[in-house]
């Protein structure tokens, strides 16, 4: 079943609409959540600071709200209000697999919200790749929630029909690219601990990061 017309709008996934984006920014900044495109999957995005937008995805979603869900920025120095330290290999993974591809874990900033950590002190951080993530973490000059956009233990979702109509009624926008490639999510690595460790390996293969105890 296809999401309500009304709240799908088709996005240029090259060069995102401006005006589209902006729209989709005003829904964000006043509490709600959307679903746009990522590399391979469509996320669910709201304003990563909100803590009552956290808690709308969690029940859209019926997500555990033991999970922590992970954000994304636009540029580096949007980690200094999120985390407390960015240790040396942090830096390093970074400049190796930044941007996309490759999710750091960090000791999360005090200021984070309790429940987008779900209590565990730590935040996963990507910085966007896809053109139309990085243009909506760029008009919204915040960083922006990425979590799959499925429900709770299903598959997510490479095209917007393949949403559940309960879950796409629970949303403000969709930001429609078509399909998408699919494939693994982001790598996962927790640099919030020496030596840094793999949580999830997705995209980016285990050996092509090098040295990482598994999770």
């Amino acid at each position: 079943m296809k999401p309500p017309s009304d709240h799908r709008c088709r996005v240029d996934s090259r060069r995102p609409q401006k005006a589209l984006i902006r729209r989709a920014v005003d829904v964000i900044a006043s509490g709600g959540v959307i679903a746009f495109p990522t590399r391979g999957l469509y996320g669910l995005g709201a304003d990563a600071l909100n803590a009552r937008s956290i808690e709308k995805i969690f029940a859209i979603k019926r997500r555990s709200r033991r999970a922590p869900i992970l954000v994304l920025i636009e540029r580096r120095d949007q980690l200094a209000p999120l985390v407390k330290t960015v240790p040396p290999a942090a830096r390093a993974l970074m400049d190796r697999f930044w941007p996309g591809r490759v999710t750091l874990v960090f000791e999360a900033s005090d200021s984070v919200p309790e429940n987008l950590t779900a209590g565990s002190g730590r935040i996963g951080i990507r910085m966007a790749g896809h053109p139309v993530a990085r243009a909506l973490v760029r008009e919204l000059k915040s960083p922006l929630t990425a979590t799959s956009a499925n429900l709770s233990g299903a598959p997510a979702a490479a095209d917007v029909d393949q949403m559940p109509a309960e879950l796409a009624a629970g949303l403000d926008l969709i930001l429609d690219a078509g399909p998408l490639a699919g494939g693994p999510g982001s790598t996962v690595v927790d640099v919030s601990v020496h030596p840094p460790r793999l949580i999830r390996e997705g995209i980016v293969p285990a050996r092509s990061i090098g040295g990482l105890p598994p999770g």
